[in-house]
């Protein structure tokens, strides 16, 4: 028997970087973004949820942070197929026979 985890348990990476390290750093969006090189939109559509943390944003934030891109991007991926779950009943796929 798996254990089920709550859905909810899972968490976008982007406001949990936000409040948890970038906040307490006490820098702005814009001065991290110019610090990484990505538009203040990009980061900030990141930072608030809106768009996925990409492998290139988290090796951003390891670079800067000290923070493993790895680890960034398992809770990313956790988190979408978290979303993905909850409406898994919606998703029409039959299993497929065995191949002769």
């Amino acid at each position: 028997m798996a254990i089920k985890v709550h859905l909810s348990i899972h968490v976008h990476p982007g406001p949990w970087l936000k409040r948890q390290i970038v906040e307490p750093h006490g820098i702005n969006v814009k001065d991290l973004a110019a610090h990484f090189s990505v538009s203040r939109q990009n980061l900030s559509n990141v930072l608030n949820g809106h768009t996925g943390l990409t492998a290139d944003m988290a090796i951003r934030f390891e670079k800067a942070f000290g923070l493993k891109a790895d680890t960034l991007i398992r809770m990313q991926g956790a988190y979408d197929l978290a979303q993905a779950r909850s409406h898994e009943d919606e998703i029409k796929v039959s299993a497929l026979s065995k191949a002769v």
